[in-house]
């Protein structure tokens, strides 16, 4: 896993329940990095599960919801970050649909070594979308962040139904209503 995705997630803990909270984390968890992070760096997904199983332990914040909030800071990462990449799209049904095919084109480019999640969309209108999410990695609460903010991004809404394809979370089908 990408190191931004560690430092931006660290970044949220310590604004949201401040540096001991990041210290408390680190010092629960057994991690080979030592909690030491670099953006470009590559690093093992268990020691993000072990971050946010501390977390969540410390906080009584169950892990899905604490991948929400952390989706919606790393939206604000990705604004900053790549305004020229939301820029290309006009809608979220658009944007959304057109993540395995441009976004994770783009994102392969900045960071080749990245394992990232298959967006297969099954059927798409312009006010509907169907999604499956398949990913080793069951941070579907992460993608549901991102969709959200997505749609706040645009200034609009969505109903999205997230359904679990197979019980681990490493498939889940998005089904996503533009109101």
């Amino acid at each position: 896993m990408k190191g931004i995705v560690f430092t931006e997630f660290l970044d949220l803990v310590e604004n949201k329940f401040g540096l001991e909270m990041v210290d408390t984390i680190i010092s629960q968890s057994e991690l080979e990095s030592e909690g030491i992070y670099t953006a470009i760096g590559t690093y093992s997904f268990s020691e993000m599960l072990q971050l946010l199983q501390n977390l969540s332990n410390n906080t009584n914040i169950s892990i899905d919801n604490l991948l929400l909030v952390y989706a919606e800071h790393f939206f604000s990462v990705i604004e900053n970050s790549y305004p020229g990449l939301l820029a290309t799209y006009k809608d979220p049904i658009e944007m959304l649909s057109s993540i395995e095919n441009h976004i994770h084109v783009e994102v392969r480019k900045i960071y080749p070594e990245a394992e990232l999640p298959t967006f297969i969309v099954e059927s798409k209108t312009e006010k509907s979308l169907v999604m499956i999410y398949k990913s080793s990695r069951a941070m579907h609460h992460f993608g549901l962040g991102l969709m959200n903010k997505t749609f706040e991004h645009f200034n609009s809404t969505a109903d999205i139904v997230l359904e679990k394809i197979k019980e681990d979370g490493t498939e889940v089908k998005f089904i996503i209503n533009k109101n």
